[in-house]
């Protein structure tokens, strides 16, 4: 991984431990990679194993990648025990997800198409009925399409569009991008 990838989550690790200066405890854990390549995580003064591997657990057991978890705990004076804090650092890692949602990162190819007025309609339907999505329409002299398709069905559009204008589809690639879902 690169040292940048890296620097982002300690960085962001070192805000929360910031705004949480007054805390007992700032454990966190995270994972990078699609084959989680580099994972870390900190018991943050708990007994060793009883707080950041059971955030990383959750983490390995969602199969959820390129995400750090920071739990905050307040000593309130009751005594958890190794098992208690295992079992609380855990379901405060597992609530927390539940509750910000986990979010799909795709690759797509995003496509750049001028067409006619006459055309649009003929267009729309069909790339709406393969599952496309139009990122943006402009309306200028001609119309103006910027379509996003997932990477690997990119060939599949390529040839939908040669057969929908008779081997002279009017669109170009503009790369990849990644869209959020």
């Amino acid at each position: 991984r690169p040292a940048s990838v890296l620097a982002t989550y300690d960085f962001f690790i070192e805000e929360m431990k910031k705004k949480y200066w007054n805390a007992t405890h700032n454990v966190f854990a995270y994972q990078i990679g699609e084959r989680d390549e580099c994972q870390r995580f900190s018991d943050d003064g708990e007994p060793q194993g009883t707080a950041g591997m059971p955030v990383l657990s959750v983490l390995k057991g969602e199969e959820v990648k390129n995400t750090a978890i920071v739990v905050t705990r307040y000593f309130g004076g009751t005594l958890l025990g190794t098992g208690g804090l295992v079992r609380a650092y855990g379901k405060a890692a597992k609530e927390g997800l539940l509750a910000v949602g986990i979010a799909e990162l795709v690759l797509y190819e995003k496509f750049h198409m001028y067409i006619s007025y006459t055309d649009l309609g003929r267009v729309q339907y069909e790339l709406l009925q393969e599952g496309y999505t139009i990122a943006d329409i402009i309306y200028t002299e001609q119309v103006e399409l910027l379509i996003l398709v997932e990477k690997q069905q990119s060939m599949q559009f390529e040839k939908k569009m040669q057969n929908l204008f008779h081997g002279t589809p009017p669109h170009s690639s503009l790369g990849t991008v990644y869209g959020v879902w």
